[in-house]
């Protein structure tokens, strides 16, 4: 039976195989880095999708209150590829655009984001139909959906002018 270890011959010098610890380092830190832009781009979809519903979700939620407060019938609308908020013009008896407030100023989605106006009080509405939010604050449930690609991000609002925002699966 022979020895286990292997031996050396007399004078010939035996060179060991394999990595050093360097090159197991660099071939790590490649693979880490790999990993997190992969990990990056797969996540800032979601991200900025998310993004996009909580700051829609948060315009809406003002603009119900600063109906209430201002005693004045204000609406949003979805076109597909942004927002944008109306004020009712008593006299004409039509919606006109609102202009006097940045945080309600119509708003451009990122490229390949969509939104549409889902449901009014449980209904199926047209795509730009307007979404009233009544100075009474006496308002019909409604919801919008916000896409990119295949993720999807549902807000809801309810009668007592809360809006949610949630993941919705298709």
């Amino acid at each position: 039976m022979g020895s286990l270890t292997p031996s050396r011959r007399s004078g010939a010098s035996a060179r060991v195989a394999g990595f050093t610890l360097v090159e197991i380092m660099v071939a790590l830190a490649i693979v880490a880095i790999a990993s997190g832009a992969a990990w990056l781009a797969w996540r800032g979809g979601d991200a900025s999708l998310h993004r996009e519903a909580t700051r829609f979700a948060g315009a809406v939620e003002y603009a119900a209150q600063r109906a209430q407060w201002r005693h004045e019938d204000l609406g949003v609308s979805a076109d597909g590829g942004g927002w944008r908020f109306w004020r009712r013009d008593p006299e004409r008896a039509a919606w006109a655009p609102l202009a006097d407030d940045d945080a309600l100023a119509a708003r451009t989605l990122p490229g390949g984001m969509r939104l549409d106006s889902a449901a009014l009080a449980g209904r199926p509405v047209a795509r730009d139909a307007v979404v009233p939010l009544r100075a009474s604050g006496r308002n019909d449930p409604a919801t919008f959906v916000l896409a990119l690609g295949e993720m999807r991000m549902r807000i809801d609002t309810d009668p007592l002018n809360r809006v949610a925002v949630t993941r919705d699966t298709p």
